[in-house]
């Protein structure tokens, strides 16, 4: 396909099979009949040689040229299973496909111009079969195996049908001659932002990437460690990363967060472990609305938080959800076991004298700021009002039982619903897990945790069912890592343990999927400063519009996305989306060629020449983008433009997935994973099916049979259903 002239041409007949021909003729004359060429047999033999290179050469440029028609129009089918995707020390493995350059950029303009158009668009017949395979859908018996027949995806059929991909081929096939992509993993912590609209293969690109984050090891034997956040819940993902970590030996140190599913799901505290006590607050008060008005109820639930954390950690007790609604509800509780607990080390004998001041205590004493305090905290009141003590926390919690008990409910109205959602069911038992229960096999882990053990986390928040409480989960579980991650920046990651060295550290692969769903003001540190901890962040989401509507702030949106190094464009429907790739480009100069055409009539009325005419090919040069938004627009589902490596446009198509037989989950992933799929595919329907299928039939044991018949129709937020039976320890995640 090389070309010694200035406009490169390849959308034409392969004009080389006739000089193939021919010499294919006369290397046969040259040996079976040499007399009629005038050559003896020894000269014979020798020329039908020099023949036969030549048209071999010959034959190569017009094949290579049918392949280049070919492409454009259909692709050949690029498979891979799991099993075959490569895994390197080095470098992440993307797809098959070519550096953009120039000339690729030239030969997508030639498509588009009406001469080539025939080369590019369907045949007649291909549009004649489509045609009638819609009119002959419900065809009598003899006509609709005439449909059957057109379909038949082989290639012998000439008019067999496009894959279900969409799109025009032409953008990839403008280069026959692929290579393996790949990015080399230094440059992975610079972090990676995939965008794509739905159903066009974010998924299965993440799938790809998780594949070998899973079953890469490094020189010294060691895995890396895997943290996937997916808040729809693809049950495809959740197969490939067990899949994967059975393979490489790592099925006990799999685990699976899934809100959907808290039967099997491990349980996690999102506020239980923090490098500062005011993190607690942060986690919590940082899913409140900061908007207009709103900021001064925030900042005032965020003290408050504060207040009970930092009371709680004096007294011993590990922050939770559940201990913190229980205290914002009532903080009286609280005020007094702590003053017993400060006073018991402090002031024995304090304790007698507050108890007096309660038992004077009546209606008509009792200030108007206090009125439906308990008495022992007005009793307690009173007593620091006249004995200086100061001591931070019981100062804290003093100013806050000081405000009147209605003014102070409608202060914190806004911080209870969150904490509504977070302790609701049995989600309270997988963000508040009671450590002392010994009983319970689910397992209960913290980001420090996983770091240690190099593990796998797959993190399913069932956005679909409640986008609430998978935005406060996430949000929370962001803020720890980018906790975790400080701490392992400043000491390393085996702190504490015996042999540790500070500043080791571990590449963390965190893949969030439809991040914009996940995304807070946590998320901002954690691309900015993650990287220096190891953290290599792999974002998924459709559009820009979404994080900018998630951030609610243009230029925290600008900030997100100017933090990603690598950018991955697959299809995209938003013009502003496609050209966050396309204004990063350069423009490059293509040739065209134009024909000029014209006639002169001759002034000379006496002479032979009435008229003269000349017709010219002009070449010129003009200035284009290197790639169109349009171009993007138009992509195929499992393409994708690739902007890597500091600025290298590479052109790539992933693998389509094949199946393997040896994918095989335990019994209870199962049946989360059918669950999923069953959400995830019927989303129209999703509220009818709330609970698991196929237990909402299981009828009531018989002493609540017998107790329904009497009482009033019960609570549905209350009423239980009946747990699955638990695993066998083998299968737990």
């Amino acid at each position: 396909m090389a070309q010694t002239q200035p406009v490169e041409v390849l959308l034409r007949p392969a004009v080389e099979l006739y000089t193939a021909a021919v010499c294919a003729g006369a290397a046969f004359l040259s040996v079976v009949a040499p007399w009629a060429l005038a050559l003896n047999p020894v000269l014979g033999i020798g020329s039908a040689l020099a023949f036969t290179l030549f048209g071999s050469i010959r034959l190569h440029q017009a094949l290579g040229i049918l392949r280049y028609r070919r492409n454009i129009r259909r692709l050949p089918r690029y498979v891979m299973t799991s099993r075959d995707v490569p895994v390197s020390q080095q470098r992440l493995f993307i797809g098959r496909g070519f550096q953009w350059e120039q000339k690729h950029t030239h030969r997508l303009m030639q498509t588009y111009r009406p001469e080539f158009r025939r080369y590019a668009e369907p045949t007649p017949a291909y549009l004649l079969a489509r045609r009638l395979e819609e009119r002959l859908e419900f065809a009598p018996f003899p006509l609709s195996h005439l449909t059957r027949l057109t379909s038949w995806d082989v290639r012998l059929n000439p008019v067999r049908p496009l894959p279900p991909v969409g799109g025009l081929p032409r953008l990839h096939g403008i280069e026959p001659d692929e290579v393996d992509v790949s990015l080399p993993l230094g440059e992975r912590v610079g972090h990676s932002l995939v965008l794509g609209t739905t159903r066009v293969g974010k998924t299965r690109l993440a799938e790809l990437f998780i594949t070998q984050d899973i079953r890469r090891r490094n020189v010294l034997g060691e895995h890396e460690v895997v943290i996937v956040f997916d808040p729809k819940g693809d049950a495809d993902l959740l197969k490939r990363m067990y899949v994967e970590a059975k393979r490489a030996g790592r099925e006990r140190e799999f685990y699976v967060f899934h809100l959907g599913w808290p039967d099997i799901s491990a349980r996690y505290n999102a506020v239980g472990r923090f490098g500062r006590i005011s993190e607690v607050a942060t986690r919590i008060a940082g899913q409140l609305s900061g908007e207009g008005n709103s900021a001064a109820f925030r900042e005032f639930a965020w003290r408050f938080v504060n207040i009970i954390a930092r009371a709680l950690i004096e007294l011993g007790q590990r922050p939770d959800y559940l201990l913190i609604q229980r205290h914002v509800i009532n903080i009286d509780a609280l005020f007094i076991e702590y003053a017993q607990h400060y006073f018991a080390k402090t002031e024995p004998k304090a304790w007698e004298i507050i108890v007096q001041l309660e038992a004077r205590l009546n209606d008509k004493n009792i200030p108007r700021n206090m009125i439906g305090r308990e008495k022992r905290v007005v009793a307690l009141e009173q007593y620091l009002s006249q004995v200086r003590n100061y001591d931070p926390v019981l100062d804290g919690l003093r100013s806050a039982v000081r405000y009147d008990k209605t003014y102070f409910d409608k202060i914190v109205a806004s911080l209870l619903p969150l904490l509504e959602k977070l302790t609701s069911g049995k989600i309270a038992q997988l963000l508040a897990p009671n450590y002392a229960d010994l009983a319970d096999p689910r397992p209960i882990f913290d980001w420090m945790q996983i770091m240690r053990k190099r593990a796998v986390v797959y993190v399913g928040l069932d956005a679909l069912s409640d986008a609430e409480v998978a935005a406060a989960v996430g949000n929370s579980m962001f803020s720890d890592l980018v906790s975790v991650a400080g701490h392992i920046y400043k000491f390393g990651i085996d702190d504490g343990l015996p042999g540790a060295r500070a500043g080791d550290k571990v590449p963390i692969n965190l893949h969030a999927d439809e991040f914009n769903e996940l995304m807070g003001d946590e998320f901002i540190p954690m691309i900015n400063k993650g990287g220096g901890a190891g953290i290599q962040v792999t974002a998924y989401t459709q559009t820009l519009s979404d994080i900018e509507a998630r951030i609610g702030n243009r230029a925290k949106a600008g900030q997100v996305v100017g933090n990603f190094n690598n950018l991955f464009m697959l299809r995209v429907r938003e013009t502003a989306t496609a050209e966050l790739l396309t204004r990063q480009l350069p423009k490059v100069e293509v040739y065209t060629t134009t024909v000029v055409s014209g006639a002169t009539d001759s002034s000379d009325i006496r002479g032979t020449t009435d008229f003269t005419s000349n017709t010219q090919d002009r070449i010129s040069m003009s200035s284009v983008p290197m790639i169109e938004p349009s171009h993007v627009v138009s992509l195929p589902k499992g393409q994708c433009f690739a902007l890597i490596q500091g600025g290298n446009l590479w052109k790539v198509r992933m693998p389509l997935p094949a199946p393997d037989p040896d994918e095989v989950m335990p019994k209870d992933l199962q049946q989360l994973a059918g669950y999923m799929r069953q959400s995830y595919t019927e989303t129209g329907q999703w509220w009818d099916s709330i609970a698991i299928p196929g237990l909402q039939e299981q009828p009531l044991p018989a002493d609540l049979l017998d107790a329904s018949e009497h009482d009033a129709a019960p609570d549905q937020d209350e009423a239980a259903v009946p747990a699955p039976p638990n695993p066998p320890d083998d299968a737990q995640p």
